[in-house]
C-alpha cells in the first residue's frame, strides 16, 4: 500500500487542529477540538496538556472514522504549535510543568533580570530580540529556577510546545529554529547554523544541558512509538518530524517562501510576516528563523487584536449574540454592519489594542487598551468601529517599519486566517495602510504547514520551497486600497502613533491595577 498522505498538527492557544493532506498538497480533511488552559492566578496562563493530548487524539478519530480516511496510508507527521510554550521534562519525560504560553506575565521580574544580566543592546545583537516575560521563554525558564528549584532540579529538558508533542509521539526530544528563537537563548543572528549561545546560557543561568538539540523543521525526530496512535492504525516507525511554530507553518502554507514575501494572519493576533533572506533585524518586530532554511522572517505581531474585538462582542454587545441565533450570521458580521454606520475615523474615537501587554511594536508588558478621544456624541458603533481601525493603524505602523528595514515599498500582502473574511475589516485596513490585501481561501492554514514540512521529511517533497509550491492558493477576494478616506485615517494614524509614547510612563505608575 503506498503511503501518500501527510498529517500535520497545529496546537493553537486554546483548540488542536489536525490536517491531513495528500501528496499533491489536496486537503482530504481537518478537525478541531478545545482543550482546557491552566489559569490559577490571572497572570498565569499554561496548557494543560493531558487535555490537550486528549483533544489530539479526538482529532484524529473525527478524521480516520468520520471522514474515513486510511490512517495506514500516512507517511509522516509534523508539528506546528503557538509560541512560546514553555515546558519542564523530568528524567523519563513527564512533564514537570505544563507549559507556560506567551500570554503568561508572572515572569516580568525574571525579564527585567535577563535585561540587567545581559543588556538590552547584546541580547538583540545574538538573538534578534527584545525580552518580555512569557513572550521569550528564556523568562518562564528562569522563574522556574527561582521559583521551583526542586523541580528545576530534576528538569532534564526545557523544550517548548513542539518538543512536548514530538515526546510524546517519539520519545524524543528536539526544537527547531523557529521556536528556539523565542527563548533568549539561541543565536538568531547566525540563522540555521546557530546555536545554543554560550553567553547567554551563562549570565542568564540556564545549562545549555537542560536545552533539546536544535533541528531543521523538516527534520525526522524519530519513528512514531505512541501506543495510542499505533492503535488507530498510524503505522508503527512513522517518521515523525518536529515542524515550527504557527505562524511559520501557516505563512509557509500560504506561500511565504521568499525574500520580499509578505502575509498577514488574523485571528486573535494579528501579525504581519515578511520573509527576507538576509539578517538585518530592527528592534519594533520579533526576529526568528523561518521554516525554510537560509531565509528569516520578521514579525510584527499584535497581541490582542482580534481578541479585543471578541472581548467588545462579549462585553458590550451581547444582543448581537442573541440576534445572531437562528441566522445564518454570526454576532460579528452584525458587529460589522453596526461599525459600518460610523463614519471613517469613529468620530474621533483612537483606540489602542494593547489589551494584556503587547509585543510589536511597544514591547511592553505594562501596557493596556485605551479609547481616546471619547466625547457625548460617541455612541457604540463609534467604539466598534475604532476596534477594527486601532488594527488598521497598528498594521501601518509595522508595515512602515518594514519598509524601512527592508528598503522596499510594500504595494500590497496576502491575508489568511478566520478574520481575514471580515471585508469592512479588510477595506479598513487597505485604506489606512495604502496596500492593496490579497484574501486568500485559506483559514486554517498552520496544520497545512506542518503537513507540508512532514512530506519534506518524509522524502516526498524535496525542500519547503517545494512543498509549499504544491498548495493551490485560492484568492478570496482582492481588496484595492483607497483614498477616499486618507484625511479621516491620516489624522486618526497621528493620534495613534503619538499616544501610547506620551502615556506609557502611567502604565507602570499605574500597574497595581493594570497588571493583574
Amino acid at each position: 500500500m503506498e503511503k501518500e498522505y501527510l498529517l500535520g498538527v497545529d496546537v493553537g492557544t486554546t483548540s488542536i487542529k489536525v490536517a491531513i493532506i495528500d501528496k499533491d498538497a489536496n486537503l482530504l480533511g481537518i478537525s478541531s477540538s478545545s482543550y482546557r488552559l491552566i489559569t490559577p492566578k490571572p497572570d498565569y496562563v499554561q496548557i494543560d496538556t493531558e487535555d490537550m493530548w486528549e483533544a489530539y487524539l479526538k482529532c484524529m478519530r473525527l478524521l480516520f472514522e468520520g471522514k474515513g480516511i486510511d490512517p495506514g496510508k500516512i507517511a509522516g507527521i509534523g508539528i506546528s504549535s503557538l509560541c512560546p510554550g514553555l515546558a519542564a521534562f523530568g528524567e523519563d519525560g513527564e512533564i514537570l510543568v505544563d507549559p507556560i504560553i506567551y500570554s503568561d506575565r508572572r515572569s516580568t521580574k525574571e525579564a527585567e533580570i535577563i535585561l540587567d544580566a545581559v543588556g538590552e543592546k547584546k541580547l538583540f545583537e545574538i538573538t534578534a530580540n527584545k525580552c518580555m516575560s512569557g513572550a521569550h521563554s528564556g523568562t518562564s525558564m528562569l522563574w522556574i529556577k527561582r521559583n521551583l528549584p526542586d523541580i528545576y532540579e530534576k528538569t532534564k529538558y526545557f523544550g517548548h510546545v513542539n518538543t512536548v508533542m514530538a515526546q510524546k509521539m517519539t520519545g524524543n526530544y528536539a526544537i527547531d529554529y523557529s521556536n528556539a528563537s523565542y527563548t533568549n537563548l539561541f543565536e538568531t543572528a547566525k540563522g540555521h547554523d546557530g546555536q545554543w549561545s554560550d553567553y547567554l546560557c551563562e549570565r542568564i543561568g540556564i545549562p545549555k544541558e537542560k536545552l533539546p538539540p536544535l533541528m531543521d523543521s523538516a527534520d525526522v525526530v524519530g519513528g512514531l512509538i505512541n501506543k495510542e496512535m499505533i492503535r488507530m492504525g498510524i503505522p508503527e516507525g512513522t517518521p515523525v518530524v518536529i515542524g515550527g511554530a504557527d505562524t511559520p507553518c501557516a505563512t509557509l502554507a500560504a506561500g511565504v517562501k521568499a525574500n520580499g514575501d509578505a502575509c498577514e494572519s488574523v485571528g486573535t493576533t494579528d501579525v504581519l510576516t515578511i520573509c527576507v533572506d538576509k539578517p538585518n533585524f530592527d528592534e519594533s518586530f520579533i526576529n526568528r528563523c523561518h521554516v525554510v532554511r537560509g531565509t528569516w522572517i520578521y514579525q510584527g505581531a499584535m497581541s490582542y487584536t482580534g481578541a479585543a474585538y471578541q472581548w467588545f462582542r462579549d462585553k458590550f454587545c451581547s444582543d448581537m449574540n442573541e440576534r445572531a441565533a437562528g441566522s445564518n450570521r454570526n454576532a460579528f458580521m452584525l458587529m460589522n454592519e453596526e461599525a459600518a454606520q460610523s463614519e471613517p475615523g469613529a468620530g474621533g474615537v483612537v483606540f489602542l489594542p494593547y489589551m494584556q501587554g503587547e509585543r510589536s511594536p511597544v514591547w511592553d508588558s505594562y501596557a493596556r487598551g485605551v479609547f481616546f478621544g471619547v466625547s457625548l456624541r460617541s455612541s457604540r458603533k463609534d467604539f466598534n468601529r475604532a476596534v477594527m481601525e486601532g488594527c488598521g493603524y497598528g498594521l501601518r505602523q509595522l508595515c512602515e517599519i518594514a519598509e524601512r528595514v527592508t528598503g522596499h515599498r510594500m504595494t500590497g500582502f496576502s491575508s489568511i486566517g478566520g478574520g481575514a473574511k471580515s471585508e469592512l475589516w479588510a477595506h479598513i485596513k487597505a485604506d489606512i495602510t495604502g496596500k492593496d490585501i490579497e484574501i486568500l481561501d485559506m483559514n486554517d492554514t498552520a496544520p497545512v504547514g506542518a503537513a507540508l514540512l512532514a512530506g519534506v521529511g518524509a522524502g516526498i517533497y524535496k525542500d519547503a520551497v517545494e512543498a509549499s509550491d504544491k498548495v493551490k492558493k485560492t484568492v478570496y477576494k482582492v481588496i484595492k486600497s483607497s483614498d477616499e478616506n486618507k484625511d479621516a485615517y491620516e489624522k486618526g494614524y497621528q493620534v495613534y502613533t503619538h499616544l501610547y509614547p506620551r502615556i506609557k510612563d502611567l502604565y507602570r505608575i499605574n500597574q497595581g491595577s493594570f497588571v493583574e
